[in-house]
C-alpha cells in the first residue's frame, strides 16, 4: 500500500510531463489521506498538474466520500471493483509527483517507518486513477494510488501485507497518460528493486501533524525486536 508520500512542485515538473501552464505550489514530507495533492492527467493539448482530494470519491457516490479507505486501488481489481472501473473504463489515467514515500515495518511490538526513494531519479510518478463525482456541495475532484504485489526490497519492509504503489518508468508517462487501455496496463510492473533505496526514519512521521524535510532524515538502523 501506500498511505504516505513526499511532493514537491517545481519548475523540473513543467519539464519532466510538458505541462500546459505552471503547476501549483505544493511541497509537503508527509502527504496524507484526504489532502488535495498534486496530479498530472490529460488535458486537451498536453498535460495538467491540479490539486485533487487523495482518496477516490466514485462518480456514483454523489459527492460523499466512502467510509471505507479509497487512497489505493489495487491492480487486481482495476477493472472490477466498483470503485475503480469507471474511472479506469474512461480513461482517468493519472500520476501524482513524488520525492519518495513511506513504509512501515511490522517489529514484534511496533512498527518501524522506513523512507524510500529512487536511485537516479529525484522526481518520479506514482500511477493513479483520478475520478469526478458530483454532490449537494457541487464537484469532488479526487484521486487513488494504484498498488501491486511488492518487489524484494519493499516484501522485507512493507513486511505483513507485501505491497507497494506502482512506480512508472520515465518513458512509460506518456504512454499511462494518453494511450488505449492494454498499453496503460502493460506499464504497470513492480519497480526494480536495485533501483530503489530505503532506510528508516524517525517514527514523527506516523502523525500527519508533522512535516518538513527532517522527516527524511535516516536514523540509525533500530535492532530488529
Amino acid at each position: 500500500m501506500c498511505g504516505r508520500y513526499v511532493s514537491r512542485t517545481d519548475a523540473a515538473m513543467e519539464r519532466e510531463w510538458n505541462l500546459i501552464r505552471p503547476p501549483p505550489l505544493f511541497e509537503s514530507y508527509n502527504v496524507a489521506p484526504s489532502q488535495a495533492v498534486p496530479t498530472v492527467r490529460a488535458a486537451r493539448s498536453g498535460a495538467e498538474c491540479v490539486l485533487l482530494r487523495w482518496g477516490l470519491v466514485p462518480a456514483w457516490a454523489k459527492g460523499i466520500a466512502p467510509r471505507y479507505s479509497t487512497i489505493n486501488a489495487r491492480i487486481e481489481t482495476l477493472t472490477t471493483a466498483a470503485t475503480w472501473r469507471d474511472a479506469w473504463k474512461n480513461g482517468r489515467r493519472c500520476i501524482l509527483p513524488a520525492l519518495g514515500f513511506y513504509e512501515w515495518q511490522q517489529r514484534a511490538h511496533r512498527k518501524q517507518p522506513y523512507f524510500i526513494h529512487l536511485t537516479g531519479r529525484t522526481l518520479f510518478g506514482l500511477a493513479g486513477l483520478w475520478e469526478q463525482s458530483t454532490g449537494p456541495d457541487g464537484e469532488v475532484e479526487s484521486v487513488t494510488i494504484i498498488t501491486m504485489p511488492a518487489n524484494a526490497l519493499l516484501a522485507r519492509i512493507h513486511n505483513t501485507k507485501q505491497r507497494m504503489p506502482a512506480i512508472l518508468h520515465a518513458a512509460d508517462h506518456a504512454t499511462w497518460l494518453h494511450e488505449g487501455p492494454e498499453a496503460a496496463f502493460a506499464c504497470l510492473e513492480a519497480y526494480p528493486e536495485n533501483l530503489m533505496r530505503a532506510y528508516p526514519v524517525s517514527t514523527r512521521v506516523n502523525s500527519p501533524r508533522h512535516d518538513g524535510p527532517e522527516l527524511i532524515s535516516p536514523i540509525d538502523e533500530v535492532p530488529q525486536d
